[in-house]
């Protein structure tokens, strides 16, 4: 009998993201194919790696060596006369370097789709063709931190936007099972901290102020994430439990955890992907 084709919409979340990493290690280690990938941003980043053929175990070395402060620094070609705070090109550099990115859409291994938003007609674009790096960088533009790739004639930013977990877009690949990962915070919170004022979720050289427009931005994914899931319903969503204040930008120095929560919540949903399967 043939068996159900499945396809995983991994969403954004920055340094929340790499529970991604958990969710292709119990993959890999059932024996699980995967046969498209969709994703923004961090999702995104990790759908074309995987993609491009590198394993778990790959992208786990990638992750805890950006874990260490110091080398995550070398990443930041900070540049305040543009329209993103980072410049991008050592981001882009590493993605090639490490990942293996510097491919076009039809030499990865697994069918990928990313999202991106276009910042001047305030619509979804789907990137499954040509340069997969410009894709990422696209896809992965966070507003203020990098500036917008233009790819063609547009300029696209963070695909998080508009469609943070694209079921819809792996149902087109052609996935007969569609696997949401959600890895953003929960809004209503759980749990309100209780030093709220305290709880710092951007860079320090930010200033105060840009904290109210970051949750602001969190809540309005969440939200919109929400109004998705009724529009394209996915067959299981994965919901990595994370504490609230492991942060999209601060977070990568607890990459072992991220990918720990990944992992533990693939494991738990297991019978309900292998049901799914069948």
């Amino acid at each position: 009998m043939d068996r159900q084709r499945i396809g995983l919409a991994l969403g954004g979340g920055g340094a929340r993201g790499l529970a991604h990493i958990g969710i292709f290690k119990v993959f890999e280690q059932e024996q699980i194919p995967i046969d498209f990938l969709s994703g923004s941003s961090m999702g995104g980043i990790l759908a074309a790696a995987y993609g491009a053929g590198l394993s778990a175990e790959k992208m786990q070395a990638v992750a805890l060596e950006i874990a260490d402060p110091r080398k995550l620094m070398r990443l930041m070609d900070v540049n305040p006369l543009r329209h993103g705070l980072l410049e991008g090109k050592r981001v882009r550099s590493y993605l090639i370097e490490k990942m293996d990115l510097d491919l076009q859409f039809d030499q990865l291994r697994v069918p990928v789709a990313l999202t991106a938003t276009d910042c001047l007609r305030g619509e979804t674009v789907v990137l499954n063709k040509g340069s997969v790096v410009d894709a990422v960088m696209a896809s992965c533009a966070f507003p203020g931190i990098f500036q917008a790739v233009k790819i063609e004639n547009r300029w696209l930013a963070d695909g998080g936007m508009l469609n943070n977990i694209p079921v819809n877009v792996v149902r087109e690949l052609g996935a007969q099972v569609a696997i949401a990962v959600d890895v953003t915070t929960e809004f209503p919170w759980r749990k309100i901290p209780e030093e709220l004022e305290q709880v710092h979720r951007l860079p320090p050289i930010f200033p105060r102020m840009t904290e109210d427009i970051y949750q602001a931005a969190m809540i309005m994914t969440s939200e919109i994430t929400r109004i998705r899931f009724q529009e394209s319903p996915p067959d299981l969503i994965i919901s990595p439990q994370m504490p609230d204040d492991l942060s999209i930008f601060l977070g990568f120095s607890r990459a072992a955890e991220a990918i720990a929560a990944g992992e533990a919540a693939a494991l738990q949903a297991l019978p309900e992907i292998l049901k799914l399967l069948e």
